[in-house]
């Protein structure tokens, strides 16, 4: 007989055997199903059952990886779940520990995402070498965006907030449907044919994988790609990636998140260079008063003009007597050799 025949396990014991293959044996699962029994008590977290037409799965997703949904959980929908499997031991149920829920419908787009990304990387059209750096004073900004939406009031908010003056033009274009990828190239290309521009950033809110399709266009990506401008990606919330955040020069999280990347602190800049203009003043007070030292130096050892024209006044002085007195007693003897002559 085998061990496991022989040997007599208390219920926890093999409840954590359990546990331990599958928790090792299905370390990532995605499960599809649709949504019952959905509660959340007091402590947050979300409990709700997997089903099918032929089986049912129990889930929880925690309270932390809630910040992670594009939409609220309801009886009914149909999702995809994925995390990993194990064993609750206190009931002996296995159940999904769930990372992240998506809509069904986002299996394929997922799926497409997955290849068109790893296409475009094998290209090199997500290099770092390519980036090209943002302008650290920008005076003139491109934004692609639905004019109606609260991205583009969150960036021009913030913009006007950090760093007033800059000009900014907006080129309206759908960011959501079937026909918004196509616009927002025609957007891309306008701001290039316009005017020079020092970059462009494209924004929207966030929202599921289907309304952010327009921007995992492979078309788009590649007009970003050449596009000669900085391109900043401002699309969707903290963990909405696209296939624009990779192939841009820059990704912002948020637009609010564009427009500090962009947009320099003016209150900060306004205090160094208050500091600036102290740290001058002070290195000018203190090179001049080294030089007035150096000054006063020269002049106890040269002395003062003025003194040093007194003391030539009085040396032009003492010549003027001297050579007078010396004149007068060579005339004075020319004088009297020439009485001597005159009277012999």
């Amino acid at each position: 007989m085998s061990s496991f025949e022989t040997k007599v396990q208390t219920v926890s014991e093999i409840t954590r055997s359990l546990k331990g293959l599958i928790e090792s044996g299905f370390a990532f699962v995605a499960v599809s199903g649709e949504i019952s029994n959905l509660r959340r008590p007091y402590s947050g977290h979300f409990y709700f059952t997997l089903k099918d037409n032929a089986a049912q799965l129990k889930a929880v997703l925690f309270k932390g990886q809630q910040r992670y949904l594009a939409a609220p959980l309801r009886d009914g929908d149909e999702v995809v779940c994925r995390g990993r499997l194990s064993i609750y031991e206190p009931r002996g149920e296995y159940q999904i520990i769930v990372d992240t829920v998506t809509p069904r419908g986002d299996g394929a787009l997922l799926a497409a995402f997955t290849e068109l990304k790893r296409r475009l990387a094998a290209e090199g059209l997500f290099d770092e070498d390519h980036k090209r750096p943002l302008p650290a004073y920008p005076q003139r900004l491109a934004v692609v965006t639905s004019p109606q939406g609260a991205a583009v009031r969150d960036f021009l908010t913030t913009g006007a907030r950090r760093f007033p003056g800059v000009e900014i033009d907006v080129y309206a274009a759908a960011v959501q449907g079937d026909h918004a990828a196509a616009e927002i190239r025609r957007a891309l290309a306008r701001i290039v044919e316009d005017g020079e521009y020092d970059a462009v950033v494209i924004c929207r809110g966030g929202g599921s994988m289907e309304d952010l399709r327009a921007f995992n266009d492979e078309a788009l990506a590649r007009a970003v790609h050449v596009c000669p401008l900085p391109v900043v990606s401002a699309v969707g919330h903290e963990t909405d990636f696209t296939i624009l955040d990779f192939v841009a020069d820059h990704r912002a999280a948020t637009p609010t998140a564009a427009a500090e990347i962009l947009f320099p602190d003016g209150c900060g800049l306004r205090l160094r260079v208050n500091d600036w203009g102290e740290r001058l003043c002070g290195a000018l007070a203190r090179r001049l008063e080294g030089l007035r030292a150096t000054l006063d130096l020269q002049r106890r050892l040269l002395g003062t003009p003025q003194g040093l024209i007194e003391s030539m006044a009085r040396r032009l002085e003492q010549q003027r007597d001297r050579f007078l007195h010396t004149t007068n007693a060579v005339l004075a003897g020319h004088r009297q050799r020439l009485e001597r002559v005159t009277a012999r």
